[in-house]
This record gives C-alpha cells, sequence and structure tokens, in this order.
C-alpha cells in the first residue's frame, strides 16, 4: 500500500473520500452565512414596519440599528477571506458558455452530456461574482448611511440614493443566497461538503468531473 493510500480519507463504511473544504474555509464559509442571517433579519425589520417585530430577535430597535451595521463589516472581511481562498476557482474557462447553453441538460441532470466541470461550475461562478458585487454595494452604500458614524458627512441626496442602493444590492444578495441554498439541497451532498469537507469519489466524478480528475492525480504523486 502506497503513502497517499495509508492517509487516503474514507467514510464509516471504508469508501474512500476526497476533502472538497478544508476547517477553515468551512469556517470562514459558516460565519458568512450566520452573519448574513442576522443581517437578512434585521435589515428586513429596519425596512418595512410589516417587518418590525423581527428586531425583537435583536433587543429592540434601537440594539437593531447598532448592531446591524458592525455585523455587516464581520460578513463582509468574512466573505473577502472567500474571495481571496476561492478565487482562482472562479474563474471563467473554456466550458462554461457551453455550460450555460445546455441549462436544460442541467436541470434534467443529464450531466454526462455536459461540458467536464473544474471545482466550481458556471453558474456557481455567477453566483460568486453576483455576491461579490452586493457585497461591495451594501458596503459602500451601508458606509454611507451609517448615520452615527458617518452620514453626516454626505449631502442628503447622496444618502438617500445610497439607502435605495443598499435595498437594491440587499434584495439581490437575498434572492442569491436562495438560489444557493436551493442548488446545494438540489445537489445531495453538496451541505454535507461543507459540513463535514469531503465528498464521495461518485459525487465528484458526477459534478465536478475535472476537478476529481486533477484530486485523483495529485494523490498519486
Amino acid at each position: 500500500m502506497s503513502h497517499n493510500e495509508d492517509h487516503q480519507l474514507r467514510d464509516k463504511d471504508g469508501n474512500p473520500l476526497i476533502q472538497r473544504y478544508n476547517p477553515n474555509e468551512r469556517s470562514n464559509h459558516w460565519v458568512t452565512a450566520i452573519t448574513f442571517v442576522m443581517l437578512a433579519l434585521s435589515g428586513l425589520s429596519m425596512f418595512h414596519p410589516s417587518m418590525a417585530w423581527l428586531a425583537n430577535l435583536f433587543g429592540g430597535g434601537q440594539w437593531t440599528r447598532i448592531l446591524h451595521p458592525f455585523a455587516g463589516l464581520v460578513m463582509f472581511v468574512s466573505f473577502a477571506i472567500l474571495v481571496v481562498r476561492f478565487w482562482h476557482h472562479n474563474k471563467f474557462e473554456e466550458g462554461d458558455k457551453q455550460w450555460l447553453k445546455q441549462m436544460d441538460d442541467v436541470l434534467n441532470n443529464r450531466e454526462e452530456k455536459l461540458p467536464k466541470i473544474g471545482k466550481y461550475n458556471a453558474g456557481q461562478k455567477l453566483l460568486f461574482f453576483t455576491l461579490l458585487l452586493c457585497m461591495l454595494g451594501l458596503l459602500v452604500s451601508g458606509i454611507v448611511i451609517w448615520r452615527a458614524y458617518f452620514a453626516f458627512y454626505f449631502p442628503i441626496d447622496i444618502v438617500r440614493a445610497a439607502a435605495v442602493l443598499h435595498a437594491v444590492c440587499a434584495f439581490g444578495i437575498i434572492c442569491a443566497i436562495i438560489v444557493h441554498i436551493y442548488a446545494a439541497l438540489w445537489v445531495k451532498g453538496s451541505i454535507g461538503a461543507m459540513v463535514r469537507g469531503t465528498v464521495t469519489y461518485g459525487w465528484a466524478r458526477k459534478h465536478h468531473p475535472r476537478w476529481f480528475e486533477d484530486v485523483v492525480r495529485d494523490n498519486k504523486h
């Protein structure tokens, strides 16, 4: 038995596994996810009177207004670290355009007809850049409308425009995350990959064959 085979990750039944995310990457992801939920709920509570009751989750309206922007900074920093970690996997490359053109095959799980996918498919890459743009929009607009520290530096028309931009970006990121969660539930094993960090050979070969081939080749060296 080789050194690599001796240290191969395996499930409880002894089947080999591939590490998709290490502990630091998973922790980074879940910090971003938890702060997103906090921000979505606290933001909605301030967006419309019909959702003001959500502020009770954070200790009332005053605490919600205080905590929301600080949680926003934590989410942005955490997401920025994710961007640095996964940027090179999300560059568009040959085959991504064709993958998007074959959306009917994607939706009907005919993955054998699709171009070979690396660590992320074209849909995941589009989501990545959508989240990045929304995060940047939320950061810039959020600073402008942060009354306690920055809003008084800007003309009222700029503050109003920033409030609209903040709402638009928040709507965009909420929709993007809903798609992200739906896709993770739809592709069985995706959530487990971000919880346990590993996937089976079968899962990797089916959903991300080029990434699977790269990992197997690297493990042999």
